[in-house]
């Protein structure tokens, strides 16, 4: 369900600080007629830190009632007990999974990781992606304990961006007898991680070059690793220039570029350099985006 590119959505916001739901739901439109496989809300590309309770319901019901393609809602947080309540919500209105990222902050023991994502499992109907990404938690999902997680018939697969191929590749060669997938949680490395026998990316840069996305993935996916490669190289600038700053800082920018729907970052984000902004902006004509 969930193979090729994925997309991370952006989360719109109207001059006076509400979800822009008519934004946001031109956007899905936008990367669906892009090529993308699946759409993936309120992550930290979707400003979920700064999105209150109320706002991030609205924003999982509006991707699902207005996705045509699977949605996987993030719903995860350093505190169980919030992390049960959203991924309860998105099973009751139809989203497909939830991706739940690993308790930030806290630093739980491996006894505590398991607990948390027992009690989201026990309560919620619902596939599970986990989300590893040691940069924003502050914890790694060793290679072992993945195993031990991918084991639960509920958890289905992870978005993997600890960034350490040695991990990733140790980790697809552990759960091979599991219903199990890994899938790129960074654009730039998609192709090794697919080559390793990961699925695809949920990505950052389908939010301005859908078809571009899903056409690398796509090749992967056929074997097709020459026209794989190409891509990858031709989308590998854009690629470092909507990382220059924190995500989803220049990818904000980038859409506001293309007359998508982005509006103002949420504190204590702030707004990309004038520097990057030119940087962002030359890789984006480059490419014919604008």
């Amino acid at each position: 369900m969930f193979e090729g590119a994925s997309v991370a959505l952006i989360t719109p916001f109207t001059k006076d600080d509400r979800v822009d739901v008519k934004g946001l739901k031109a956007n899905i439109s936008h990367v669906i007629e892009g090529g993308v496989s699946s759409i993936v809300p309120c992550g930290t590309t979707g400003e979920s830190a700064t999105l209150s309770f109320e706002e991030h319901k609205e924003v999982i019901q509006v991707a699902v009632e207005h996705s045509t393609v699977p949605v996987i809602a993030g719903t995860g947080s350093n505190n169980t007990k919030e992390a049960v309540e959203l991924t309860s919500f998105a099973a009751d209105v139809g989203a497909h999974a939830a991706l739940v990222i690993t308790p930030y902050y806290n630093k739980p023991n491996p006894k505590g990781i398991i607990e948390h994502y027992e009690t989201i499992m026990d309560a919620c109907d619902i596939p599970i992606v986990l989300y590893n990404i040691k940069s924003r938690t502050g914890l790694n999902i060793p290679p072992e304990l993945m195993a031990e997680l991918a084991s639960y018939p509920a958890i289905i697969g992870v978005k993997e961006a600890s960034g350490d191929l040695n991990q990733i590749s140790r980790i697809i060669e552990m759960t091979q007898d599991e219903d199990f997938f890994v899938i790129s949680g960074d654009d730039a490395m998609t192709l090794p991680i697919m080559a390793l026998g990961g699925i695809g990316v949920i990505s950052v840069v389908a939010n301005i070059a859908p078809s571009m996305v899903s056409a690398l993935t796509q090749s992967m996916l056929k074997g097709d690793y020459a026209e794989a490669r190409r891509l990858h190289y031709t989308l590998a600038p854009l690629v470092r220039a909507m990382f220059l700053e924190t995500n989803p800082i220049p990818v904000k920018k980038a859409c506001e570029l293309m007359g998508l729907a982005a509006g103002h970052l949420r504190l204590p984000l702030a707004e990309l350099s004038p520097e990057n902004e030119d940087i962002l902006r030359r890789q984006m004509e480059s490419l014919g985006l604008l």
